[in-house]
């Protein structure tokens, strides 16, 4: 598809939206994804003719970037002239996508389970670029809220959501669970489950084959003893903050202990940038969707944008 530049005439504001379409423009790998959600999509021999593939597809990756749900990006594509430059429906005339269209376009996505591969085809592309390396795995949780009210046309919550105690604050939602290497902190394995669900029980899923040092924080305590563990993979774990309060540090031995936890504690905040970036800048604080099987879809996706994302620079200037 041929892009225009984004703006209107030579008079648009360059605003930050503008600036940011720009960027993830030239970073996004486009060809590639096309060429992974084509097959499935329909081929217009019956009914009105279909939106063609990349247009869907940067539809959908803009109600990620800017957390919108789908009527919201409907009226997003009328309002807005840099959404349709986007998704190449610049024309006066052209017929915009409704937000049924937008939601077959979802679903299709997640029957077919293609945005795990979506973040397979971004990080296969990033390796090969050189900013992705097998250097290790830094394991990690977030929780993400789900609407606790009653007040709905079932009048319960939804049922695979649970509540999880954080200190003394309960939250009721999921759990995305992610595995980010050491390097570059880029997230490629992505497990959402119910609030309620131990960190550590899906520690080692998020390893990848032939990495052999993980770092976790003290809630991974016992990751590598557990059935599931790898005998070739070392677990660096925090230190319990109560036990390290307790370090005398006028005592050699326990003051390089303390040097060890801060070292392991600076590898560990790798994998906050994800969190960051999918929650800070693109706004993704609730859950859109009922249960964890659509919401893990949808945070696969968030998190192949948000690797890209982190490297635009890197990527823009090879």
């Amino acid at each position: 598809m041929k892009q225009p530049s984004l703006g209107l005439g030579g008079t648009a504001k360059g605003t930050r939206r503008r600036e940011f379409l720009d960027e993830m423009e030239k970073v996004v790998p486009w060809a590639d994804l096309v060429a992974l959600v084509s097959p499935y999509l329909p081929e217009g021999k019956r009914g009105r003719p279909p939106f063609s593939p990349e247009t869907m597809l940067r539809i959908h990756f803009m109600q990620q970037w800017f957390a919108l749900s789908d009527p919201a990006m409907e009226e997003a594509l009328h309002d807005m002239p840099v959404f349709r430059e986007f998704a190449g429906l610049e024309g006066w005339d052209e017929r915009l996508p409704d937000e049924s269209t937008i939601l077959r376009f979802r679903h299709v996505l997640e029957k077919h389970k293609l945005a795990a591969q979506i973040l397979q085809t971004v990080n296969d592309l990033l390796s090969a670029k050189g900013v992705m390396l097998k250097s290790g795995t830094v394991v990690d949780a977030t929780l993400i809220a789900a609407p606790s009210s009653t007040k709905n046309s079932s009048g319960e919550r939804d049922p695979e959501m649970k509540q999880s105690r954080k200190g003394q604050q309960w939250y009721f939602g999921m759990k995305c669970h992610i595995g980010v290497e050491v390097e570059s902190g880029l997230g490629y394995t992505v497990k959402g489950t119910g609030g309620s669900v131990n960190d550590v029980i899906e520690a080692n899923g998020l390893v990848r084959s032939g990495d052999s040092e993980v770092f976790a924080d003290a809630g991974y305590q016992g990751a590598g003893i557990r059935p599931d563990a790898r005998d070739d993979v070392r677990w660096n774990i925090a230190v319990r903050s109560g036990k390290r309060r307790m370090l005398d540090l006028a005592k050699p031995i326990e003051a390089l202990t303390e040097k060890l936890e801060r070292v392991k504690a600076g590898i560990r905040a790798r994998v906050e940038h994800p969190f960051r970036v999918v929650k800070c800048q693109f706004g993704h604080i609730k859950v859109r969707h009922c249960g964890p099987a659509k919401n893990t879809s949808q945070l696969h996706t968030l998190s192949a944008l948000a690797n890209l994302w982190l490297m635009r620079r890197k990527l823009m200037g090879a």
